[in-house]
């Protein structure tokens, strides 16, 4: 089901093929995804929407590779997920994705430089590497002059600024932002959604979670979910 609307580029970033997540309980089962089949393409700007319970965060953690599927199947760049055990997993995540956080997930004792380069320490880089892709990175939000503070001396649009540098050290081609303005005011919240548009329009492939209206609008396209399935879609489409 390919229903992306991005005309730069045919190639499925994500790709979900009957996608069932099923938790047991109380021993009944709860299908949090119920064969879901959805396709994302480089370069689009998802919003995935929906009340407590539908889904979404389940979805965006199985894209996400923070759990796996009961049955059906996810392909993340033409990778089958499934065939790869937890190590090669997590290597595979941190090579391919870039995650955004409502409660940014930064380090406390770390500064900002060292809180950015944690991805590339994990991939291995080199140090002097690491400085100068974190220095360019810090740049590229505004954040040059507050290298050298912590997480606790910053404003929380500087955290989530320093969070999405973070998203962005390894390259990745596709973005996951979890309420990405959820725990910010208004004005900082309409600044880091402006920042995911312009990573967007550079040809990023972002995938939100958001129960709000008017933060799902900056998106291109947006999922709806309810009960485990996709209830429509809305946006621009091919």
């Amino acid at each position: 089901m390919n229903n992306d609307l991005n005309p730069r580029s045919n190639h499925i970033m994500v790709e979900l093929d009957q996608a069932k997540k099923i938790y047991p309980m109380g021993g009944q089962e709860v299908r949090a995804l119920d064969g879901v089949s959805m396709s994302f393409r480089e370069g689009s700007f998802w919003a995935i929407m929906g009340p407590s319970g539908s889904g979404k965060s389940t979805m965006m953690n199985i894209i996400g590779c923070l759990d796996r599927l009961t049955e059906g199947r996810y392909l993340l760049e033409g990778h089958d997920v499934k065939t790869l055990d937890d190590d090669a997993l997590s290597e595979f995540r941190l090579k391919h994705l870039g995650f955004i956080f409502q409660s940014f997930n930064l380090i406390p004792q770390l500064t900002v430089q060292r809180n950015i380069e944690l991805p590339l320490y994990y991939l291995g880089w080199e140090a002097k590497e690491s400085e100068e892709r974190a220095i360019e990175l810090a740049r590229r939000v505004g954040l040059e002059k507050r290298l050298d503070h912590r997480p606790t001396e910053l404003s929380g649009g500087q955290m989530q600024r320093v969070a999405i540098a973070r998203a962005l050290a390894n390259d990745p081609q596709v973005l996951l932002a979890d309420e990405p303005t959820g725990n910010l005011d208004t004005a900082t919240g309409d600044q880091i959604l402006e920042m995911l548009v312009d990573l967007n329009n550079q040809g990023k492939t972002i995938i939100m979670v958001t129960h709000e209206d008017h933060i799902a609008a900056h998106a291109k396209s947006r999922l709806h979910m309810k009960d485990g399935v996709i209830e429509r879609l809305e946006g621009e489409f091919e």
